[in-house]
C-alpha cells in the first residue's frame, strides 16, 4: 500500500465506521493525464446504494479540503466494488467460499496462471482450494496464498 493510499485509509475509516460501511480498496492512479483517487466501499450485506457512496464522497471531500496528502490535482470517486469485487482481506476470501471466483497467480500452478471456478475453501495458512472445469471434468486445485497475484469474484455465465 502506498503512502497516499494508507493516509486516505486513515481519513476515510472513521467516516465508514460512522456509517456502518466497510472499505474494500483504495486506488490512486494516473490514467492519461489525469490522476484518480478511487475509494471502493460496501456494506456487510453487500448491498450499497448511490446515496451511501455520495455521503462518503461528501464527508471525505470535506476532510480532504482541510488536510489533503495529495499534491497534484485529482478526481475523487467513491463507488461500490461491483459484481467482480476484489478479494483482498481474509474476511473477503472467507465470505467468497462457495462463490464463483477468478484467480491469477504469480507463477504457474498445475501449468496455468489463471483459474476460474468455485472457491471450495480458504485458509490463511493453506491458501485456497478452487474447483475448475477442465473440458467435461471438474477438478480441485490448491493454490498457496503467497502465489495469488489477483483474486476477485467472477460472474458465472455458464449458470
Amino acid at each position: 500500500m502506498s503512502n497516499i493510499t494508507s493516509k486516505i485509509e486513515e481519513l476515510v475509516t472513521p467516516i465508514l465506521q460512522e456509517l456502518t460501511l466497510e472499505l474494500v480498496e483504495i486506488e490512486y492512479l494516473k490514467e492519461g493525464q489525469d490522476w484518480f483517487l478511487r475509494v471502493y466501499i460496501d456494506t456487510p450485506s453487500g448491498r450499497i446504494d448511490i446515496e451511501q457512496c455520495a455521503q462518503v464522497s461528501e464527508k471525505l471531500s470535506e476532510i480532504l479540503d482541510e488536510v489533503d496528502p495529495i499534491n497534484e490535482n485529482y478526481f475523487l470517486e467513491v463507488s461500490s466494488p461491483g459484481a467482480e469485487r476484489p478479494l483482498k482481506k481474509e474476511k473477503d476470501f472467507e465470505q467468497a467460499v462457495g462463490k464463483h471466483v477468478y484467480i491469477k497467480t504469480y507463477e504457474p500452478v498445475n501449468g496455468a496462471k489463471e483459474f476460474e471456478g468455485t472457491l471450495v475453501s480458504y485458509s490463511a495458512e493453506d491458501g485456497i482450494l478452487i474447483e475448475v472445469r477442465v473440458k467435461t471434468r471438474r477438478i480441485k486445485i490448491k493454490i498457496e496464498k503467497e502465489k495469488i497475484a489477483l483474486a476477485r469474484l467472477a460472474i458465472d455465465f455458464s449458470a
